[in-house]
């Protein structure tokens, strides 16, 4: 999520790979930017009956960086990744969970993805997913289709904290 990644504008006659890497890369930031200028309390404020807030839904981005551009690339459990069995436990918060804790975290598993991936064709199957063989192109629309609606969910919960 490097400030020297090429925006989806800068990409629009490059090759499918790199359209897909530079939507995923603005998206990725999106979703990191949505804690900009917050407290610790407002990005932990929960505004809805599930457990989604801004440091979950980053929390949560990480996680699924980890599932699909690990787990699904080299097999690994989620156990052996350090992460949790469930999409719904990625967005609980401990202690420990800071603003600065959690991009740190999602910068990295965003960097992990980026070297895991680089080495691998679009048609490229991967193994490690509980849905069964996927290619990497189905992978890359898919994790751009999550982090869109939570880049989405992150504008609203924002809007409504910076407005109490």
């Amino acid at each position: 999520m490097s400030s020297s990644a090429p925006s989806s504008q800068d990409v629009f006659d490059r090759p499918l790979r790199a359209q897909f890497e530079a939507f995923l890369d603005e998206h990725r930031r999106a979703l990191g930017d949505c804690l900009d200028g917050l407290t610790e309390e407002q990005a932990r404020r929960s505004l809805v009956p599930s457990r989604t807030t801004l440091l979950g839904l980053v929390k949560h981005a990480t996680f699924v960086e980890r599932v699909w551009f690990d787990e699904a690339v080299t097999c690994r459990s989620r156990a052996e990744i350090g992460i949790p069995a469930t999409p719904d436990e990625s967005f609980v918060l401990t202690d420990d969970d800071t603003i600065a804790a959690v991009r740190r975290a999602h910068r990295e598993a965003c960097q992990a993805s980026r070297l895991t991936t680089s080495s691998l064709a679009l048609d490229d199957v991967l193994h490690g997913n509980r849905r069964g063989p996927l290619p990497l192109r189905w992978v890359y629309l898919h994790v751009l289709r999550e982090l869109a609606q939570h880049c989405g969910h992150a504008d609203i919960l924002r809007e409504q904290v910076l407005d109490r």
